[in-house]
């Protein structure tokens, strides 16, 4: 496969799924009543707001160029519990804004699968190179959004996971969160070196849901 068609069909499904993820905690932040998002520039499905040097590009292109694991990340979408409206208490709060990034990467896997399933069912001439190009974006930006889904759901911090579960941990087992605060490098890094152990049959489960539905059995 040329090297620019990998960097536009895997490249590309990955910093449209971050932009999505960092945009959709900055808005339940910003619908909570914290406008520290927008104040900032960050409440934008411009993906140029949401660029980490490291994280956004050079790992990813490295990734792609050298067959290594594919993996990235963009800028946290800041936001401030202290200006939550008094309607909700801080730590719901944060638990919303949190499942906010996760549960955009799973609405916008749907969205992939039907616009798959559109493509297989209308399109006639599924042979032409304009078609399986468009179908491989689509594939590989349905299965971006599973992993982003899957990843950041581990409750280690800093993944949405761990503020997912501040936010629904009784008091009484707090002692949990301090735990997995005191020791979240060491998780972290763990959790990068097996993510494919973790998630693997989870991410693959998914997948082949996602396929059958669009009519094609793995």
């Amino acid at each position: 496969m040329p090297l620019l068609f990998k960097i536009i069909s895997y490249y590309i499904p990955l910093l449209l799924s971050i932009t999505v993820h960092e945009f959709s905690h900055g808005w339940a932040s910003y619908k909570l009543g914290d406008d520290t998002a927008y104040r900032m520039g960050r409440l934008t499905l411009n993906p140029l707001a949401h660029i980490d040097i490291i994280g956004t590009v050079i790992m990813p292109i490295m990734g792609i160029m050298t067959g290594l694991p594919f993996f990235g990340w963009a800028k946290p979408v800041p936001f401030n519990p202290l200006f939550f409206h008094n309607k909700i208490s801080m730590r719901r709060g944060i638990m919303l804004t949190a499942l906010a990034g996760p549960l955009s990467n799973l609405v916008f896997a749907i969205l992939m699968m039907l616009s798959g399933k559109f493509l297989l069912t209308f399109v006639s001439n599924t042979d032409s190179g304009i078609f399986r190009g468009l179908f491989l974006l689509i594939v590989n930006t349905m299965q971006v959004n599973i992993g982003l889904f899957l990843f950041n759901l581990l409750p280690v911090p800093p993944l949405d996971g761990s503020k997912i579960l501040y936010g629904i941990i009784p008091q009484s087992k707090m002692y949990v969160i301090e735990f997995l605060e005191k020791y979240s490098f060491f998780l972290f890094i763990g959790i990068i070196l097996f993510a494919g152990d973790i998630i693997g049959p989870a991410f693959l489960g998914m997948t082949r849901f996602f396929f059958s539905l669009m009519g094609i059995y793995l």
